[in-house]
């Protein structure tokens, strides 16, 4: 599966893109605003280990984030079950340098567009942590509104969150 965006395209992870994944996950820039599942460093094992996951993930929804085939970053839906089965989580990061580029806005836009008109979706969400000022600019960016801040309620690092949650429905 492959969505092309106007400044970058989403595709699956493949196994030549450990060293590229590496170099741009490895950053706790990235890893403070990235739920734990997300390690610090980021080695090669951890690279290997999550291609194998999402080449194992039936729903295939989570995607390299590409620019001249090289993995600058990663998004994916998270899908509801149950009564929730028409909504689905966003998540996505992208390598440092990439930052202020627009890239992140352009893979945002080619996901949603993918989850309402392949999935049938009817509402996709995120959770970025209320001080994530860019996250938040992104999602804004994409038709997102803020529906709440969700008070003390992640926990990273020793210290409580708030989260702000933002949501774009069809």
């Amino acid at each position: 599966m492959r969505i092309k965006c106007d400044r970058c395209i989403l595709r699956g992870w493949e196994i030549s893109d450990i060293d590229s994944l590496v170099e741009n996950a490895n950053n706790y820039r990235i890893a403070v605003n990235m739920r734990d599942l997300f390690p610090h460093p980021y080695t090669i094992e951890d690279a290997k280990t999550w291609i194998e996951i999402t080449n194992n993930d039936e729903t295939k929804c989570n995607f390299a984030i590409t620019v001249n085939d090289q993995a600058i970053g990663a998004i994916g839906l998270a899908l509801g079950e149950d009564i929730e089965r028409i909504s689905a989580e966003v998540g996505y990061w992208l390598g440092e340098k990439y930052w202020g580029t627009g890239i992140a806005s352009s893979a945002l836009k080619g996901i949603v567009n993918y989850g309402f008109n392949d999935l049938g979706l009817k509402r996709i969400f995120a959770k970025p942590f209320e001080h994530n000022m860019a996250s938040r600019r992104v999602l804004e960016k994409n038709g997102f509104y803020l529906e709440g801040i969700l008070k003390r309620s992640a926990f990273k690092e020793g210290k409580i969150y708030n989260q702000a949650l933002y949501a774009v429905t069809q």
